[in-house]
């Protein structure tokens, strides 16, 4: 059995019902293969792999709080701290009910090659919980992040973890968990990203994972012989990604035509109107069945079916296994010539194997969605310098980073003999740095 296969057999093994993370390292390991082999002695006596593989900490803990009825709660927190080979632990907080360690452990493992790919000194982590901060008060939040902060807050630092903004968790989380971060420990540090401006927050840091997005996805279409102008494009989710992304595409002279949230999708045809979006999904927190009321010529539909719509370009922008091999299968007969990831992990591998298979330019998420951990790690920056960059200079930055990521994923796919595989090539430029970092620090 070759090392690669044993690393991902121990993998199910030792991490049982966790079919995401397995779900990631599987789609890693594969695709680092041909490296692997290349220099398959050495990594086996190193251990390479399985220390890649397993997390350096994982933190559970009880997170008790009370709710405006006076009743007590009990959630429970996570906090995977994946590897520091390259820089603090840098990742994001989600608070879904959906979360346990297994997603937790998937989304740190990306993470890994993610910021590899940005060029920053960052490590890969995340963490979360499974609260779920729709339907609760402002005070509710408070209660649940002061309580979650007050465990947190005993492993992370400006120089040792620091966490950011994910599903569930927006500028008033962010706001709460720094609150008591400050409170307890005394400090007033960089520890956490996506901050309000007043308090040492970075322009452009909300609108930066939907526009990288769309600036490696530009740059994509060029080195393929493509302009994004014109172009239509099916876009799901309709949460920050998704927002700026649709925002981007329209600036770029691309139309946006769907959106979508957890109970349905738009369909229109005369492109997605922003303001009416940003006041449904910012102002009101409410749901798309209300798009209607502001484009009457518009179509709501329940529950899936955004990828169904004839378009040239797709942007999954929800959440993670939301295209599947149907929806690659229609996208294909549609004709759509790209899709780039603007979640983490949306497309099933199955769905990524047959969109390859039949010619469609792919980008994954950790290349494509590394736009927000970027601008994260230029907040980060600022921070330690006590500086406040204009949001002119840091979109500036991240555009640079993106344009960055694109062509190395290309040169790394083009060097191993897998011209045009976006998936291999982005999981080889992230790995190939990672893994030096490692062998150079010794046995740790």
């Amino acid at each position: 059995m070759s090392y690669v296969d044993e690393v991902i057999e121990r993998v199910i093994q030792k991490n049982p019902a966790e079919p995401e993370f397995h779900q990631a390292v599987k789609e890693v390991l594969e695709s680092l293969r041909v490296v692997v082999e290349a220099n398959e002695e050495k990594y086996r006596k190193e251990a390479v792999l399985e220390r890649l593989v397993e997390p350096e900490r994982q933190i559970k803990f009880r997170v008790p709080w009370v709710d405006d009825k006076g009743q007590v709660q009990v959630n429970t927190g996570y906090r995977v701290q994946f590897n520091s080979a390259i820089g603090p632990y840098k990742g994001g907080l989600r608070l879904h009910p959906s979360v346990n360690l297994g997603i937790i452990k998937f989304l740190g493992f990306e993470q890994i090659f993610k910021n590899s790919l940005t060029g920053l000194p960052i490590g890969g982590g995340k963490g979360g919980s499974d609260f779920d901060p729709k339907g609760k008060s402002d005070r509710e939040v408070m209660a649940f992040c002061q309580s979650f902060m007050t465990e947190l807050c005993k492993y992370i630092g400006a120089d040792t973890d620091v966490p950011a903004g994910d599903i569930g968790t927006g500028a008033r989380e962010i706001g709460y968990m720094f609150g008591q971060y400050k409170r307890i420990r005394g400090v007033y540090e960089g520890v956490l990203t996506g901050k309000g401006l007043t308090y040492g927050g970075s322009l452009a840091r909300t609108q930066a994972t939907g526009y990288g997005l769309l600036y490696l996805t530009k740059e994509l279409l060029k080195i393929n012989g493509k302009d994004i102008k014109g172009m239509t494009a099916a876009v799901s989710g309709s949460g920050n990604v998704a927002i700026y992304a649709i925002e981007k595409a329209h600036q770029m002279g691309a139309k946006v035509v769907t959106c979508s949230d957890s109970t349905g999708w738009v369909y229109d045809p005369e492109g997605i109107d922003l303001d009416a979006l940003k006041e449904i999904k910012e102002v009101k927190r409410a749901r798309l069945t209300e798009y209607k009321n502001y484009r009457p010529n518009s179509e709501y539909h329940e529950g899936r079916g955004v990828w169904s719509i004839k378009t040239d370009l797709a942007l999954p922008c929800a959440t993670q296994n939301e295209l599947l091999i149907e929806d690659a299968r229609a996208l294909v007969e549609n004709g759509c010539i790209a899709v780039c990831e603007g979640a983490n992990m949306p497309t099933t591998l199955e769905a990524t194997e047959y969109l390859q298979a039949n010619g469609v330019i792919f980008a994954p998420g950790k290349a494509a969605n590394a736009g927000g951990v970027a601008t994260s790690a230029l907040e980060m920056s600022q921070n330690s310098e006590r500086l406040s960059w204009s949001f002119e200079e840091v979109d500036e930055k991240l555009q640079g980073i993106m344009v960055n990521i694109c062509h190395n994923m290309d040169a790394a796919a083009k060097k191993y003999g897998f011209e045009g595989n976006y998936v291999v090539g982005a999981n080889i430029a992230g790995f190939e740095k990672v893994v030096d970092a490692m062998i150079a620090q010794g046995v740790v």
